[in-house]
């Protein structure tokens, strides 16, 4: 009995020994596929992160598959060639889609790439339906408003019908004016468009200006009172918008881009195609920026995105909102050259002496960068 015992007490102790190892082991595993779990879920689970990366380019003198981003009917047009591209930004992100925690980490290291919070770009609750709308709804006043510059730097009349949508802090036209009020005429000169208005309000010196409107489809005389701003001008204080007749028909076909940054270039290639000749003389142009009906030119977003996205597609001159210049410091790629543009007369103008095999007027010649 006692050789039994004493056979087997050797045993006991060497039993935990045995245990641990394989617990240790067992809880290494667990804690190891716990941690693999945790980095998977950080690299797949959405971020509250906008990726902006260089999206397509888009020949506003050329051709989508077989439809011409634009078309004109109803007056004579010319062959154009070369490039007049209009430049985009691909977005990934809320609300739109989603971004990973890898393609966040990705796009911090690369410099054709920004990453911005979601909050800071979208209202919070901003909905993927909102966002496509109020795209939409830019993008096809970026068109009226690019062929109405267009006309106006080619001296072709148009009509505008300018409508009253609010009211400033300053004015003193509220509750003399009201929201739908159609401006028909100031001081007796009919008014075509907003150029005209400005002028008679500056002509008139500080003095009450006489509008005649239409309200509930009645004309009626209204006395208006106006009010200094900067530079010399006199203003109402009133937020217009606008429809517009034009003399002939002008298409601008583009799907599934949204947003008004295209404005710029959509007037400059309608510009080409209604004058003789190339006014690029085959040289390859990208550019973005909004566009008023006077022809000034607005800074957009993405600008570091646009001119990558130019520089891969072969662009050789880039024009940029002067607004957004700051932005491009240290950022233009190499091969392309990007001007500053306040407005269409100066954009026409580089492209024109680019065409000719110039550099701009000496005025014109400041770059990007």
């Amino acid at each position: 009995m006692s050789d039994s015992a004493s056979a087997s007490q050797p045993q006991h102790p060497s039993a935990p020994t045995s245990r641990a190892p394989k617990n240790t082991a067992r809880i290494g595993t667990i804690a190891g596929f716990i941690a693999m779990l945790i980095t998977l879920a950080a690299v797949i689970l959405p971020t509250p992160y906008i990726v902006e990366s260089p999206g397509p380019t888009f020949n506003t003198i050329g051709a989508v598959g077989e439809d011409e981003v634009i078309t004109i009917d109803g007056a004579e047009t010319y062959p154009a060639e070369g490039n007049l591209d209009l430049t985009t930004v691909r977005v990934q992100g809320p609300p739109t889609g989603a971004t990973s925690a890898m393609s966040v980490l990705a796009s911090w290291v690369d410099d054709s790439r920004a990453v911005i919070p979601s909050e800071l770009v979208y209202p919070s609750g901003t909905t993927s339906d909102q966002v496509q709308e109020q795209n939409s709804v830019a993008m096809s006043t970026s068109q009226e408003w690019a062929v109405a510059a267009a006309l106006e730097n080619l001296d072709i009349d148009y009509r505008q019908e300018l409508f009253v949508t609010g009211f400033a802090a300053e004015t003193q036209a509220e509750g003399v004016l009201e929201p739908e009020d159609q401006l028909l005429a100031a001081n007796g000169e009919e008014i075509t468009g907003l150029e005209g208005l400005k002028n008679v309000l500056n002509a008139s010196e500080g003095e009450p200006v006489t509008l005649s409107i239409e309200r509930d489809g009645q004309r009626q005389d209204i006395e208006v009172p106006v009010f200094e701003g900067p530079d010399d001008t006199w203003l109402l204080g009133i937020y217009l918008d606008s429809s517009f007749e034009f003399p002939f028909e002008v298409d601008i076909v583009l799907e599934d881009i949204g947003g008004p940054s295209a404005g710029m270039m959509f007037a400059l290639g309608t510009i080409d195609l209604l004058t003789p000749g190339s006014m690029t003389g085959g040289v390859h142009v990208a550019g973005t920026g909004t566009i008023d009906p006077d022809g000034t030119v607005g800074p957009i977003g993405g600008i570091v995105q646009k001119v990558h996205g130019a520089q891969a597609e072969g662009a050789e001159i880039f024009l940029a909102p002067a607004e957004n210049c700051e932005e491009l410091t240290s950022q233009v790629p190499e091969g392309i050259t990007v001007y500053s543009v306040e407005d269409l007369d100066s954009a026409r103008s580089i492209v024109e002496a680019a065409g000719r095999g110039e550099p701009p007027e000496p005025e014109l010649q400041t770059t990007c960068g």
